[in-house]
């Protein structure tokens, strides 16, 4: 029988929103597994488009919504017609890969769940996440093909349609719930999803997030759109008492406000609201950190709420934002899964964000330039 792997650590918060470190100087010992992500898999067709075609469409040009019959044409009409590039995306394994990316060594810190289907696209997907050195294991099935994500830009705004298929699939009993999958999810010390995944299988979000709860891990949730809130504001409320860590953007933040009744659009009393909301682990209070842009980030700690200043950029430095969000939640989980404290993790997600709004797609250089 081969060595048992080394049990994950337990994450701590002290009150002071410190993480409790073996020393403070020395970061805890990564291993292998500690960051569990899950979620749905995308390949992103990414093209520079114009304002007829998202008129066209009826989007908006900075949004994300799920595709309806009447956006089939789009991601034929993207190809056809503008010059597209293709990334692998979706939301969870986009800020697992930046995580990783962030960390650099040993490999495979990151672990990703999620649905494919059994085609070209899967391949792609499963090319990348072994190029960005996370440990994938999705969930392949072929009834549905693989999801795909148009990404219309103009100017710095993105307008995101994603059409699940396949990452639509996921099935807790035919994956989650295998035990050669459940040890990666018990060898991790910290978790996330994004709010998208609450479209597709709340019964596998809660599986983790109890286990997290249970453990004293840490289980991080981005409330990633305005229509979770709105449409899936049931599921997104069952998952929230087990949330350590709650991200979101301005726009989340104000829909997320509005369907609770908080009867406020400061974003500062809507961390410190969503902060006192239910939790089941007493242990630690939840942190909120709302991101608004170009605009400071908003963080709700312990009993205060702090701001951070995001890091200048030259407008025409910006090539694309569409994975500036979640290179933002990445280069946090990078430092949170180190164990550092939360001021550090909102300075790497500030770094990271930075860098990746100068790629194309949520793109990368070959190493990381933080310290």
């Amino acid at each position: 029988m081969a060595s048992e792997e080394p049990k994950a650590k337990k994450l701590k918060l002290s009150e002071d929103g410190e993480a409790d470190t073996p020393t403070k100087k020395t970061p805890a010992k990564l291993s292998p597994n500690s960051l569990f992500g899950m979620g749905n898999p995308l390949l992103d067709i990414c093209a520079t488009v114009d304002k007829d075609l998202l008129d066209k469409y009826a989007l908006k040009p900075n949004d994300q919504i799920l595709a309806e019959d009447k956006h089939k044409a789009l991601f034929e009409e993207l190809v056809k017609k503008f010059k597209v590039e293709y990334h692998a995306g979706g939301a969870t394994q986009n800020s697992i890969k930046i995580a990783q990316w962030m960390i650099q060594e040993p490999h495979k810190v990151g672990t990703y769940f999620g649905c494919i289907g059994k085609d070209k696209f899967g391949e792609i997907l499963k090319k990348k996440a072994e190029e960005a050195h996370i440990d994938a294991h999705y969930y392949e099935q072929d009834e549905e093909p693989t999801g795909t994500c148009a990404a219309c830009i103009t100017g710095d705004n993105r307008s995101l349609v994603a059409n699940l298929a396949a990452a639509n699939c996921y099935k807790k009993d035919k994956h989650l719930d295998l035990e050669e999958n459940w040890k990666w999810v018990e060898k991790a010390n910290v978790y996330y999803i994004a709010g998208f995944f609450l479209t597709v299988s709340l019964e596998s979000i809660l599986k983790v997030a109890k286990h997290a709860s249970d453990n004293n891990k840490l289980f991080c949730l981005n409330l990633s759109a305005a229509f979770i809130c709105q449409v899936f504001k049931d599921n997104l409320m069952q998952v929230l008492p087990y949330v350590d860590v709650l991200f979101g953007n301005e726009t989340e933040a104000a829909a997320f406000a509005k369907e609770q009744d908080f009867e406020t659009k400061d974003l500062k009393e809507i961390a410190k609201k969503a902060q006192s909301l239910p939790k089941v682990n007493k242990k630690r209070k939840r942190i909120v950190v709302l991101t608004q842009g170009k605009e400071e980030t908003v963080m709700a700690l312990s009993d205060k709420i702090e701001t951070f200043p995001v890091l200048p950029i030259d407008p025409k430095d910006i090539v694309d934002t569409n994975g500036a969000g979640d290179a933002f939640v990445g280069g946090f989980l990078s430092q949170l899964v180190q164990e550092k404290p939360p001021n550090q993790c909102v300075k790497a997600a500030h770094y990271a964000a930075n860098v990746i709004i100068r790629q194309s797609g949520c793109t990368f250089p070959e190493n990381p330039d933080f310290n």
